[in-house]
């Protein structure tokens, strides 16, 4: 479902890929796959180095484009562009540090593939922190670096990672994060979760045993509520809503396949069409407001919210539509549905599933 926004994204090496991820989508729904071979083709086609710096060899695209490349690639398939995001997480991460041997050591690598980070710092977010003990603490060690130690809940992709960005807590609070090498032998990642949809992912805990960081790790030093300096790319929670914005787009592009067989879907795919275009423009105004370029924004939380309830209602329709057939497991339409559940549950902030909430009661409120 492509539109003026995607125009950039028209070029060979990207149809191409769009076509491989599309074909090779129903072969990752499993937890014991992995998209390997998919980010050999993103490497291929660029995409990596759409987060990487252009001193360090990436293409560096906008806080815009790269929402417009996650809503496209999504609606490709949803594994691989989440696994992405995470990716995309620690680069942009390191990116926005002031460790430049860091930077310059890690990050040519990232933008050609030879290496794969991915971050775990859900546990530095957590509220109320300071009324229990840290997931992850963080003790210094006489001769420089810091000693981290505890269970970091959420890794995705942790047993292919060669390494983690995410931190810990010092006694006094002050926060810090590290890219964490993979192979020291104190980091054992634990077997991934089985998940509803995504598992392919591997998304699971890492537990750290008196791991043992220098200096040269750090991305960013300890400080107060780290995960609220320096750069996490600028996209910040629109990215989310730009995946379930992609997925609602497989699911409408479904439906406008069956509209073109049952005149009885005109209304339906009409009313769906509109507003996943609206949702799009207030995604792509919101994040060129953020860079700087003006313009009435909708908050991200309203679009969140929005695209949530979107992509829950457009995949059911698509199941709907498709009848019995795709109620039978490898069927998109099924697919589509437990994948449109993560948005529930992935950094989903409490005004945000609260609204989902009261949707479901049928309660009046604001979305």
């Amino acid at each position: 479902m492509p539109g003026p926004q995607d125009l950039w994204l028209d070029r060979p090496a990207y149809v191409e890929l769009r076509e491989r991820l599309i074909q090779a989508a129903p072969e990752l729904d499993g937890p014991d796959q992995w998209p390997g071979e998919q980010f050999r083709w993103l490497a291929e086609a660029g995409v990596l180095g759409w987060v990487i710096p252009r001193e360090f060899g990436g293409s560096e695209v906008t806080s815009a484009e790269l929402l417009e490349g996650y809503t496209w690639l999504a609606e490709s398939c949803l594994t691989t562009t989440f696994v992405l995001t995470q990716r995309n997480g620690a680069c942009q991460r390191i990116a926005g540090s002031e460790n430049e041997a860091l930077k310059a050591d890690l990050l040519p690598r990232l933008g050609t593939g030879e290496l794969f980070a991915t971050v775990g710092i859900s546990h530095l977010t957590t509220s109320r922190q300071h009324l229990r003990r840290p997931a992850v603490t963080a003790v210094p060690r006489a001769n420089g670096g810091y000693v981290l130690t505890g269970t970091v809940p959420w890794v995705t992709g942790a047993v292919h990672a060669d390494r983690i960005v995410t931190g810990g807590t010092l006694d006094d609070g002050r926060q810090l994060l590290a890219a964490v090498p993979t192979a020291h032998p104190g980091v054992r990642c634990l077997p991934p979760q089985k998940l509803l949809a995504l598992g392919a992912s591997q998304t699971g805990a890492v537990q750290l045993d008196n791991v043992e960081i220098t200096e040269g790790d750090l991305v960013s030093p300890p400080q107060p509520e780290v995960m609220k300096h320096g750069s996490g790319g600028g996209a910040g929670s629109l990215a989310t809503s730009a995946l379930a914005i992609g997925l609602s787009r497989a699911a409408l592009a479904f439906l406008q396949r069956e509209r073109e067989l049952r005149p009885d879907l005109e209304e339906i795919v009409s009313a769906f069409t509109t507003e996943t275009e609206d949702l799009q423009r207030e995604l792509m105004t919101a994040a060129r407001a953020a860079e700087g370029f003006g313009g009435t924004a909708v908050p991200a939380a309203v679009i969140r919210t929005r695209a949530n309830s979107l992509v829950l209602r457009v995949t059911q329709a698509a199941l709907a539509a498709s009848k019995g057939a795709g109620f039978v497991v490898g069927h998109p339409a099924e697919r589509w549905v437990r994948e449109a559940m993560f948005f529930l549950v992935w950094s989903c902030p409490q005004p945000v599933l609260n609204a989902a909430l009261r949707e479901l009661a049928f309660l009046e409120g604001e979305c």
